[in-house]
């Protein structure tokens, strides 16, 4: 069963659909799903998901686009919903440059303190880098966390690998699959299958061949077949080792019990 690291079923796109997609992916081969929030009020959703559906888990956090009025109080809303059973990681939080917004200290300074949250509670990260692969870099290899995953991984081979040693994941989404995508797949080329998450990053980035429309977890089955491609490896072995990795990463047998 594939284990889909990444989605935002707490998207409005999904109104109407939401608990349909959602009930039919175990019997579309999708076994475990992390939803993850992007300000409190997702994260808040994504523990409601989680709490529905026995294969769904929560991952808590504020991502870079909406920290410019985060307070001490999100802050501590976050620690509190990450202490919840369900809930695996601090995500999705990190830098994004794309828009050039101005407020990068603010990003820097929330990034920062939601890896120490991360590290004071144990848990790992799910990290958001766009337009920002050195900062992004620097501030990890300055904080306490060395567990978690680079989500819709952009950067190089070289990164990749140094991401890999300092105990990170590479997330591996509906890009992979782009004709444009030459420098992503020579990252999957090259890291080994032991370091690669599968993720959709739903209702976005939808795969070929159906780019453009709204991005569900059935759609791995689209990144699984070029992964496999790629590093010429089974479908089968993707599937199983890349749910080993993510249920090693995310302690979810633990949490299980």
């Amino acid at each position: 069963m594939i284990f889909e690291t990444h989605a935002h079923y707490d998207d409005e796109r999904f109104e109407g659909t939401r608990d349909d997609i959602l009930s039919s992916l175990p019997s579309n081969g999708v076994g475990t799903v992390i939803n993850v929030g992007s300000d409190v009020p997702t994260s808040e959703t994504s523990i409601e998901l989680a709490e529905k559906y026995p294969y769904v888990f929560a991952a808590v956090g504020v991502h870079p686009h909406e920290v410019e009025n985060m307070t001490e109080a999100d802050l501590d809303r976050i620690r509190t919903l990450s202490h919840h059973k369900k809930v695996v990681a601090i995500g999705e939080i990190g830098l994004d440059y794309y828009y050039d917004m101005d407020f990068k200290d603010k990003q820097h300074y929330w990034f920062s303190r939601q890896m120490e949250l991360a590290a004071e509670e144990n848990l790992p990260i799910i990290i958001h880098s766009r337009e920002a692969a050195k900062d992004t870099f620097d501030l990890i290899s300055a904080s306490k966390v060395r567990r978690g995953v680079i989500h819709a991984y952009s950067g190089s081979t070289e990164m990749a690998m140094d991401y890999i040693d300092m105990g990170f994941y590479i997330g591996v989404g509906g890009v992979v699959t782009f004709k444009n995508a030459k420098k992503l797949v020579e990252v999957v080329k090259h890291i080994p299958i032991e370091r690669i998450l599968l993720e959709t990053d739903s209702p976005y980035l939808s795969p070929e061949p159906v780019r453009g429309t709204c991005n569900n977890s059935q759609n791995i089955k689209y990144i699984v077949k070029k992964i496999s491609e790629i590093k010429q490896i089974s479908a089968d072995f993707i599937v199983e080792t890349t749910r080993k990795n993510a249920e090693r990463l995310f302690d979810i047998k633990k949490v299980v019990a």
